[in-house]
């Protein structure tokens, strides 16, 4: 079961414009060549709201705890009470990497959640994060933007995420990365399928990100369409059935939501590198937010409900489900 919430970019930003060039991410990703990172950014600002310039040490770090306690150490491929779920893979520090960090960049109608990520353990104030993403989105159209950029395969030194552009920025400051050359393509981040995890609404729930969900953008049962042709493919649909207890608050998708967070918020299958902590109740249950239900008394609301939806997850035309498309192509 899932709730509004929240998931990439990058390139090491040198002491000179030219350095920087030298040492950039595959931003561009040769095979994909449509639409500019700056062409797809202006389209986005024009419909849903300008991005602003942000710097990733001012957001708020997420949270990495062992046993409800800030750890004295961390080491690589430890174990913690809310790991975070999107897969860091081989190479990295693990799922339990700490001082990643939040920033809710929201204004009237138009909600931004940037995310930068740290996948190899480095000081909490230092500059160099491995992943930076934004989703953006406008709450009356629907209208929903996505801008990731990552480092190199295999680079363990990160980026530099001091000054991270406005996607559709033409001209950075002196000695400053473009946002050509930070930003991937609107092909390349498309070819990421982040709608596989945000398949119920843009911004994501999970016991690690809810830590901070006070900074989590909201618009869980809104207008949800994607601007642009690259990411005209993603679609998804929601699932529900009669009186279903999970639903009454946020829809539920019907792809990664089926096959890992319905099931893993039920306490059907462990997060990864979560300790014995993030597998016990209530935090093996994380839907509702902050569950602070007896085991009983959760089992009692929500157990029928869970498997309703486990059911339609595995055949969507049982007649106890109800199937709606949720994700339409944006005019754009």
């Amino acid at each position: 079961m899932r709730l509004p919430l929240l998931s990439s970019l990058a390139l090491l930003l040198a002491a000179t414009v030219g350095l920087a060039q030298a040492a950039a991410p595959k931003a561009a990703v040769n095979k994909f060549s449509r639409q500019s990172a700056v062409e797809y950014g202006q389209v986005c600002a024009d419909m849903i709201g300008q991005i602003p310039a942000f710097n990733c040490l001012d957001g708020a770090i997420v949270p990495i705890t062992v046993d409800g306690k800030t750890p004295s150490e961390y080491k690589p491929g430890m174990t913690c009470d809310r790991p975070a779920l999107l897969p860091y893979g081989d190479g990295t520090f693990g799922q339990c990497t700490p001082y990643s960090r939040l920033l809710n960049l929201s204004y009237g109608k138009t909600q931004i959640s940037a995310m930068c990520r740290r996948e190899q353990l480095r000081d909490p104030n230092s500059k160099f994060f491995d992943e930076v993403d934004i989703v953006a989105h406008n709450v009356d159209s629907g209208d929903t933007c996505w801008f990731h950029a990552e480092g190199k395969p295999g680079q363990k030194t990160g980026f530099d995420a001091s000054r991270v552009p406005p996607p559709n920025e033409k001209a950075p400051p002196a000695q400053r990365i473009s946002a050509g050359q930070f930003w991937w393509s609107p092909a390349a981040t498309a070819s990421k399928n982040c709608l596989s995890c945000h398949d119920a609404d843009p911004f994501m729930y999970s016991p690690w990100i809810g830590q901070l969900k006070y900074l989590v953008p909201a618009d869980p049962l809104g207008r949800y369409s994607n601007i642009g042709k690259e990411f005209a493919q993603w679609h998804s649909n929601s699932i529900s059935t009669r009186d279903n207890t999970c639903v009454g608050c946020h829809r539920i998708g019907d792809q990664a939501s089926c096959s890992q967070f319905v099931p893993m918020a039920g306490g059907r299958i462990p997060a990864k590198d979560g300790n014995a902590l993030a597998n016990s109740y209530p935090l093996s249950h994380w839907m509702p937010v902050n569950n602070d239900q007896s085991k009983e008394f959760w089992e009692q609301a929500n157990l029928e409900s869970l498997n309703q939806l486990l059911t339609c997850c595995a055949d969507p035309k049982n007649p106890i489900c109800t199937i709606k498309p949720i994700v339409t192509p944006s005019k754009r």
